[in-house]
């Protein structure tokens, strides 16, 4: 049983300094079950705030977050593939691109988000830190081998190095026969192609700032067919 420190009076009927209030057993365990729903919802509302709204962008890392209509367009692409699966379930990853994780969590409550920030580690089991960096070490990342349907990646930088790794790191994951949509610049077109197998689509991301390089969106299937249909 817990014990409480009574505060000091001078009335004789209240306890003294020495006494202690003794708390049953059955009182405490109400206590700790209320103490930890409360922590427990506390972590649930931070997760679910907006990424963009929540962090702010990290420059040195290259963070740069979508705006609300391409947020919303890359939802769309989840909610209309996984209409289309046949199977039991769709998993879906987002590499670095942390500020479309709320819209397409609203779609797909199981998916998971690859980011190097570890500030996301807000998202609790939907966050995976990780580093493009590691891409060609022994086992890294083995554990998500083939399980993704869909990956949507936002490469940190428009180098071809970080398109290669991008791209190991992606055909890992991927299952065979699954979807990659890249996020990334004009500038990395051949490269996407190379090592991503994925071909340039007319849909082109766009970001709360205007960036000076020009973003396009790359796909290994008809992305634009999907969002150019009516509602």
């Amino acid at each position: 049983m817990a014990t409480l420190k009574s505060k000091t009076s001078d009335r004789p009927e209240e306890l003294s300094d020495d006494e202690e209030i003794v708390l049953p057993a059955d009182t405490m365990l109400i206590l700790q079950q209320f103490l930890q729903e409360k922590a427990s919802k506390e972590r649930s509302d931070e997760a679910n705030v907006e990424p963009a709204e929540c962090f702010e962008e990290n420059w040195q890392l290259s963070q740069f977050w979508y705006n609300e209509t391409t947020k919303q367009k890359l939802a769309l692409i989840v909610k209309s593939l996984q209409d289309l699966n046949t199977s039991d379930e769709f998993k879906v990853a987002l590499l670095s691109a942390p500020s479309a994780f709320k819209h397409v969590a609203s779609e797909n409550k199981d998916a998971v988000l690859f980011e190097f920030d570890e500030r996301f580690a807000a998202f609790g089991d939907n966050f995976q830190q990780y580093d493009y960096n590691k891409a060609y070490d022994p086992e890294y990342l083995d554990t998500f081998a083939n399980q993704f349907d869909l990956v949507i990646a936002d490469p940190p930088f428009l180098s071809e190095e970080c398109i290669e790794k991008i791209g190991v790191i992606v055909k890992k994951i991927t299952k065979q026969n699954g979807k990659t949509v890249l996020c990334s610049g004009a500038v990395v077109e051949d490269w996407a192609k190379q090592h991503l197998d994925v071909t340039v689509c007319q849909f082109r991301p766009e970001h709360e700032r205007n960036l000076g390089n020009e973003f396009r969106s790359y796909a290994n299937f008809d992305l634009d067919s999907i969002l150019n249909k009516e509602p």
